[in-house]
């Protein structure tokens, strides 16, 4: 095929007898069709997979602004936001979409990738067919491309929508470009190049390379580029284009700035000799692809190895015959260098991640590849005899080949336990899989099994943050709380922006009584990540628990501009405010808790107190009673209960609720106190016990100090009704000169003391 300089600068000529401006007939649409078909047989099943714990996490479900769907709030995120490290604000919606339409099932964010993959390679083919006019060729592309195993990863993995989506905007960007070199003069057709650029560069911002791409299609098949002289009206073309690309060059580098790895960690010699390899093994595996892994560990490629020797063989041998070859097959030059061109942002120069290379990337490159093979195919073909069935032969086998691989690799991204031990049955060294097949074990229960893959993970390499982090929380799982705190530490120490192990740091010390040192880890943990819920929730019960209601409150309503269906924030928020005597708002709250969450029993127990407050006892014992029903065991409704049902008279019932209340946590000072006031004071003069009372207060007062003025009028009630009623006379008076403030504590003392005087026992 002769591609003399014949064509001046910006006709057309297509490279095949069809014509590519011939409408699309009962054909194009029966492959069309069949493309569909392909994909959903080959990918289908992925409708029944799972999310996986590798930045599904980050992307959909454990991100509240993605999970609460499509809000005008959300949309405005998107685009001021970065997401999982990258800003791409069309990804984020169509993640954002997904959950308004499926909630968090993940059959309907499998099923959108799979759409999407499908969609794309369509429009692959047409594209294709419209810009050289050869039919088959282009279904056969497009099929290679739809099917190949290297192509799972972007379709079975959710957070990989950006690949599927981005390739629909570059397929719909090429055809847009063929259109506008037919008509150069419109203004429509370079707008529509323009925006689905811009839209493709908003669902990943690997499509940077276009601009590059359409001066190789100027090469061939457009036939637009015959000579340097033409180039500099093509790149003034292209201008828009580049300037696209610019801010979104500055964008990605702003966003990932946090997970590019700095040269230090890898010179700009490992980084060029891995890029080398990679080129490489991306050929192998498009051509033998087996043993695909989510994540290949990056290479230890030295500057005298085979691996880089041969990688430097390969690709400057390639480069060579294409360059040679340019004249007589041009398609061997475009499809090469679409290949390289396309892989540059991610062939390890700017290293992102601990990666050495990624099924994914390949997602448009190689189709490329796929281009200069076939069409080198049909120029060798017309010498074979019965060339028509040979290819078609040829064709269906290779299909074939490749569905069959691509369904057996499929089946490994089911969950992330089969993921993640595929992985390391294909690599070796994989500090990342071992670290998250142990998440995954976690989640199965199976802690000893995590464990030794976390500690795997270290011994592979020592500083990575994240093992442990996982490593510190199976530590706490096995209650080995010191080992654990060493741990945080450590991810802290190599990470200092690793906001959930400050996070993971400041429960633990907060456990441990630490309250100060918890509070600076939460805070730290915010100042990292200012979207973290948890944290923020967290650092508001622990503020809520030391006595700042008013500085939890604020906390907790950050939450839920965040998160408004966060039923917990909600129900502590009601603490707060009833804390801080604003009782109506606080019911408003706990009834909110109770909406989002109806099994939420410490909202229905919160709430009844706070009716108790406005005198809606019925309805108060309407909700300690429900809080039972879901967990019969939770002391505090029976003791708010006991005490309700007692001031009703129903002395029998009440009793039984504090004695269950006292069963279920006897060391607490509250319910010690319940029961003790009960025994020593209730109407029913038959299930009086002062000996029983007496050793409960006893007890509480032991307990506080033995300056709690309550407790001190519990403590001298049971002992009036053991018949002590000088001691409960002493005891009475400590309590009224501790009551300050509390008239109504005094006054009630007062009246006591007169019938503990007098020889009588309470009421």
């Amino acid at each position: 095929m002769s591609c003399q300089p014949q064509t001046p600068p910006g006709s057309y000529k297509a490279t095949d007898p069809a014509s590519p401006n011939s409408g699309p007939g009962w054909r194009v649409w029966g492959i069309c069709a069949a493309i569909l078909v392909l994909v959903c047989a080959v990918f289908g099943r992925t409708v029944y997979h799972d999310f996986v714990n590798y930045d599904d996490t980050a992307y959909v479900y454990e991100n509240p602004v993605v999970a609460k769907g499509l809000t005008l709030e959300g949309v405005g995120w998107a685009f001021t936001h970065v997401h999982a490290d990258n800003w791409h604000p069309l990804t984020t919606l169509s993640h954002m979409l997904d959950c308004q339409l499926f909630g968090l099932n993940p059959a309907g964010h499998h099923l959108h990738n799979v759409l999407l993959h499908a969609l794309a390679s369509v429009l692959l083919f047409l594209m294709l067919r419209e810009l050289t006019g050869a039919t088959w060729r282009s279904a056969f592309v497009a099929a290679l491309f739809a099917i190949h195993p290297l192509r799972v990863e972007s379709v079975a993995w959710v957070a990989e929508r950006k690949d599927v989506l981005s390739g629909v905007f570059f397929m719909l960007t090429l055809r847009a470009y063929v259109r506008f070199v037919r008509h150069p003069a419109s203004r429509k057709s370079y707008a529509l190049v323009l925006l689905w650029f811009a839209l493709g560069l908003m669902s990943k911002p690997m499509l940077v390379t276009v601009p590059f791409v359409l001066l190789l299609l100027d090469y061939w098949p457009l036939k637009r580029l015959r000579q340097l002289s033409h180039l500099p009206g093509l790149l003034l073309e292209k201008l828009p284009l580049f300037l696209l690309t610019l801010v979104s060059c500055a964008a990605t580098i702003i966003a990932q700035r946090g997970v590019m790895q700095p040269l230090e960690q890898l010179d700009l010699l490992q980084q060029s000799a891995n890029a080398l390899v990679a080129y490489v093994a991306y050929l192998g595996m498009w051509v033998r692809p087996v043993d695909l892994a989510v994540l290949y560990p990056i290479l230890n490629v030295g500057w005298v190895s085979w691996p880089l020797i041969l990688s430097i063989l390969l690709v400057s041998g390639f480069s060579a015959a294409a360059w040679i070859l340019r004249w007589r097959q041009p398609f061997l030059l475009v499809g090469w260098l679409w290949y390289l061109g396309m892989l540059v942002p991610v062939i390890g120069m700017v290293q992102v991640g601990f990666q050495a290379y990624a099924d994914r990337y390949t997602y448009l490159p190689q189709i490329g590849l796929g281009l200069a093979v076939t069409w080198l195919v049909a120029e060798v073909a017309p010498q074979w005899r019965h060339r028509t069935a040979a290819l078609s032969g040829l064709a269906a086998v290779v299909l074939g080949i490749l569905s069959v691989a691509a369904a057996q690799q499929l089946s490994h991204w089911k969950n992330s336990h089969t993921l993640w031990t595929h992985a390391l049955e294909c690599t070796r060294d994989n500090a990342i899989a071992h670290n998250n097949l142990g998440n995954a074990l976690i989640h199965e229960g199976r802690v000893g099994e995590a464990l030794q893959h976390f500690l795997e993970a270290i011994r592979i390499f020592p500083r990575y943050a994240e093992a442990h982090n996982n490593l510190g929380n199976t530590l706490l799982l096995q209650k080995r709380a010191p080992e654990a705190m060493e741990q945080f530490s450590e991810a802290i120490q190599i990470n200092p922006r690793y906001a959930e192990a400050h996070y993971n740091a400041a429960v633990l010390l907060f456990k441990m009584g630490q309250a100060d040192e918890a509070l600076a880890h939460y805070q730290e943990a915010l100042r990292i990540n200012p979207g973290y819920v948890e944290a923020r929730y967290n650092l508001g019960t622990a503020l809520l628990q030391l006595g700042h209601p008013d500085e939890a409150a604020l906390h907790f309503r950050a939450v839920l501009h965040i998160d408004p269906n966060h039923s917990k924030a909600h129900n502590n928020l009601g603490n707060a405010l009833f804390q801080l005597g604003q009782l109506t708002e606080a019911i408003t709250h706990f009834r909110e808790a109770l909406r989002i969450d109806p099994a939420n029993v410490e909202a229905h127990n919160n709430l009844g107190t706070a009716l108790l407050q406005q005198g809606q006892d019925g309805e108060a014992i309407e909700h300690f009673r429900k809080a039972l029903v879901i967990n019969p065991d939770y002391a505090k409704a029976h003791g708010n209960l006991g005490s309700l049902l007692l001031q009703q008279g129903m002395a029998d019932e009440a009793l039984a609720h504090t004695e269950k209340a006292h069963k279920l946590q006897p060391d607490s000072v509250e319910g010690q106190c319940d029961l003790a006031w009960m025994l020593a004071t209730t109407p029913k003069l038959s299930l009086r016990n002062g000996t029983r009372a007496l050793q409960l207060a006893r007890l509480a007062n032991q307990a506080t100090g033995g300056e709690n003025p309550l407790i001190l009028r519990i403590l001298a009630a049971a002992q009036a009704q053991t018949g002590d009623f000088k001691q409960a006379v002493n005891t009475a008076n400590k309590a009224l000169s501790l009551s300050g403030a509390d008239t109504g504590l005094a006054s009630s003392l007062q009246e006591e003391i007169k019938i503990y005087q007098s020889g009588k026992r309470h009421y």
